[in-house]
């Protein structure tokens, strides 16, 4: 993809491309199931990853995984 390309992706993403939107997934116990703890945007998966330990620190959660938004996929519509 050229530099114009790029460009042109971005303005229509308003500064966002499909993979910089990562939903944060977390447990505090193996018990528990997964819980939707939030939202990071970052362009690539090693920023996300440190982003989402910085800003859902707040629990001491025992797992915790990002998923890219362009990754889910609707199972159940009505």
């Amino acid at each position: 993809m050229s530099n114009v390309d790029r460009r042109s992706e971005l303005a229509k993403t308003g500064g966002r491309n499909s993979q910089s939107v990562w939903e944060v997934f977390a447990r505090a116990s193996y018990e528990e199931p997964l819980h939707h703890v939030g939202t990071i945007t970052e362009p690539d998966e090693d920023l996300a990853l440190v982003s989402a330990r910085a800003v859902y620190d707040e629990q001491p959660w025992i797992e915790m995984i990002i998923v890219p938004r362009s990754a889910i996929r609707t199972a159940i519509s009505t």
